[in-house]
């Protein structure tokens, strides 16, 4: 309450200048959850909480915020309005998450989950992460080689697990559309007075499908997590799921027929994609004093995939298709513990950060390969299961045990300059042994990997950066394994230079960036067929990033990004694609999300419209650059209403006017965009 105030006399008294009080409600962690889209801490960029403007390198970050908004449904779809990222480049192929990140495929590699990570260890082996389950995702782009270890150039997606928070929250929520229906919760805080325990428990149950025939997306998630904070400089949080999801495999259409997009060519009782995750993890900090801190963090993985796909009906309707089966099983343990050494001085700072990070995948694999009968393209006859013949491919059992040793260095001068240094030393073993032949492939590679960065803030807002990064990725499968033309697969070793600049308003929430960057990769392989590849040599992406990030006031929120690659095969190791570009690699992305909240009045609550659309430019289907995609555009859309304080009704839709395009084309098989999507939602919220 305010008191009463008497005048002063100015003529008597003269006025004492006070120094302005700010209160902050629930601040931005390095790990969100936030209170708008735009983020401005992120651990991600040099593994210790630092301001994004501080950072020498581009980091995007998608709030919780912003997955709520548009009702994101898998990985891809949600860093699909970030710069510098090709997402969901197959299209209707929804079997993993498919991110492209400077022109670098980072599928395989580039996935993590809370900073450990979450790559493909053998060939088919992995399971998507749930999105409901994350608070945030995070793209690193850039070779990030230095603090993660093993990946390509491009950079790396890093998605943070809801974990318990300080204050008691919860949600129910059901999602009805055409093939979907949905039900998921979301609830927890501390569990005692004291806040010392505290929990949360994340569910969800969806029945549906893809909206193609024959295809399913059925997905159970169960996430319980707990948190033990005795102190301010102490913390364990224990983070557990378990996932099962029934999907279906890749779906294409060979090039020049002219067909039905809901056309299915494949065997509909032979046609799944099914996994089923277990994991449990913990995250542990504690402080020693003010100065030193010790970070500990784990997780174990077990996953069974269950595949069946029939695929390759051609223009001639007496030619056999190609079916195979996969029964994986895989189990990965991962874990990096980081000690980190804060101190100053009269004009300076410092932060130093050493650690050791170690990752085992052991996948088991047993891959059955042959024919399914002919197919009429133009008037499908599916003959079931009776017209599939398989013999043994492969079984195998890869192990990939994968070392690193890394040191960072963060100096401040002047609150003006930042010098980010560090450099990492990997060894990954890759072993595949060869059950039905008794035979073993070995493969040991290491590296040393080295980044320099520097940062000047020509205001508290608004900073310059320039750095220089490599990056060291072996072979997932090892090298003398049948899969390349001839002799080994090598390490591809890659560099990155960049220079950007970055802004953070005063007047609103929001940041600005934009990046010019040269990335160069060595030893990269080409796929001549879908099964062998061949290393050609060298490819080099360099091109321009601009991305902006504004929560302009509580009732607008603005996301832009634009995206040029300029990519070029510059050697060959198959002749005649030297100065071609890269397969898959567009030159142009764009896209923009906008959305406003009328205000509530009387009985009326609040209204919220949204929008966003999304460019993809030309691409091309091969290195040869004989088979050109065009370009496509799509829409999106978000209205929801709230009906009472706690209840929403919300109806979201992808590719709003059901744009029919193909997104990418593959060894004579093309692949579709997905079709359109509209979701109903009722969320009540505690």
């Amino acid at each position: 309450m305010a008191g009463t105030g008497w005048a002063q006399d100015a003529s008597t008294e003269e006025a004492t200048p006070l120094e302005p009080i700010v209160a902050i409600g629930k601040t931005s962690r390095a790990v969100g959850p936030d209170e708008t889209i735009v983020a401005t801490d992120t651990a991600t960029g040099s593994k210790t909480d630092t301001p994004v403007i501080d950072l020498p390198a581009s980091v995007s970050v998608i709030t919780q915020k912003e997955l709520e908004t548009r009702h994101v449904e898998s990985v891809q779809q949600a860093v699909s309005y970030t710069a510098g990222v090709f997402a969901d480049e197959f299209g209707n192929d929804d079997r993993y998450d498919y991110v492209r990140i400077r022109g670098f495929d980072q599928t395989v590699l580039g996935m993590y989950r809370d900073g450990l990570a979450a790559r493909i260890p053998a060939y088919f082996t992995a399971s998507r992460l749930e999105p409901y389950g994350l608070q945030r995702v995070e793209v690193l782009k850039g070779s990030t080689s230095t603090l993660f270890g093993l990946n390509g150039p491009g950079g790396l997606v890093n998605s943070i697990t809801k974990r318990p928070q300080d204050e008691k929250h919860g949600e129910i929520y059901t999602s009805l559309g055409e093939g979907t229906k949905e039900v998921g919760t979301d609830f927890g805080g501390p569990i005692d007075a004291d806040g010392v325990y505290s929990y949360r428990f994340t569910a969800l149950g969806k029945e549906g499908d893809l909206g193609w025939d024959y295809s399913n997306d059925d997905r159970v998630y169960i996430a319980p997590a707990f948190t033990i904070q005795p102190d301010d400089g102490t913390s364990l949080t224990i983070l557990m799921d378990h996932y099962k999801r029934d999907g279906t495999g890749a779906r294409g259409f060979p090039s020049g027929a002219n067909l039905d997009i809901d056309t299915f060519l494949g065997e509909p009782d032979f046609n799944r994609f099914n996994t089923e995750q277990s994991d449990i993890g913990y995250q542990f900090e504690h402080e020693f004093n003010e100065n030193l801190t010790f970070r500990s963090n784990a997780r174990y993985t077990h996953m069974d995939l269950d595949y069946a796909e029939v695929y390759g009906a051609s223009l001639d309707p007496t030619a056999n298709r190609t079916a195979f089966s996969v029964d994986g099983r895989s189990n990965r343990y991962t874990m990096d513990n980081q000690l980190q050494y804060d101190t100053g001085w009269d004009g300076g700072e410092s932060k130093t950060l050493v650690g050791v990070d170690y990752a085992n995948d052991n996948t088991r694999e047993t891959i059955l390969f042959g024919t399914a009968g002919p197919l009429d393209i133009n008037n499908p006859v599916y003959c079931g299961l009776s017209c599939i013949n398989l013999g043994p491919y492969v079984n195998w059992r890869v192990k990939q045990e994968a070392l690193g040793i890394y040191a960072q260095e963060q100096l401040t001068f002047d609150d003006r300059w930042i010098i980010t240094a560090g450099g990492r030393w990997d060894r990954v073993n890759t072993t595949a042994d060869y059950l039905d032949t008794n035979t073993q492939d070995d493969d040991t590679a290491t590296a040393f990997t080295k980044r320099i960065g520097l940062t000047y803030k020509f205001t508290p807002n608004f900073a310059g950066y320039a750095n220089y990064s490599t990056s060291f990725q072996p072979l997932v499968t090892p090298s003398a394994n049948g899969y390349a033309v001839d002799g080994s697969l090598k390490p591809q070793l890659g560099q990155q230079y960049e220079v950007g600049v970055k802004y953070q308003p005063d007047g609103f929430d929001g940041l600005f960036t934009a990046a010019l960057f040269d990335l160069t990769q060595t030893n990269v392989p080409s796929y001549v067929t879908p099964l062998i590849q061949q290393q050609i040599g060298e490819v080099r992406v360099r091109g321009l990033e601009l991305e902006g990030k504004a929560a302009i006031n509580s009732n607008l929120n603005l996301t832009l990004a634009y995206s040029y690659w300029d990519g070029e095969i510059l050697e060959d190791g198959i002749g005649g694609n030297v100065g071609n570009r890269p397969s898959r690699v567009p030159r142009h992305l764009a896209s923009a999300w906008l959305d406003y909240t009328i205000p509530g009045e009387g009985q009326r609550g609040d209204l919220t419209i949204g929008g966003g659309v999304r460019y993809i430019g030309q691409t091309y289907g091969d290195d040869a650059n004989t088979a050109s995609v065009p370009g496509y555009t799509t829409v999106d859309a978000a209205v929801s209403y709230k009906v009472t304080k706690d209840v929403t009704l919300a109806v979201n839709a992808t590719n709003l006017f059901d744009r029919k395009y193909v997104a990418t084309s593959y060894y004579g098989t093309e692949y579709y965009g997905d079709r359109r999507k509209v979701l109903g939602t009722l969320k009540y919220s505690w």
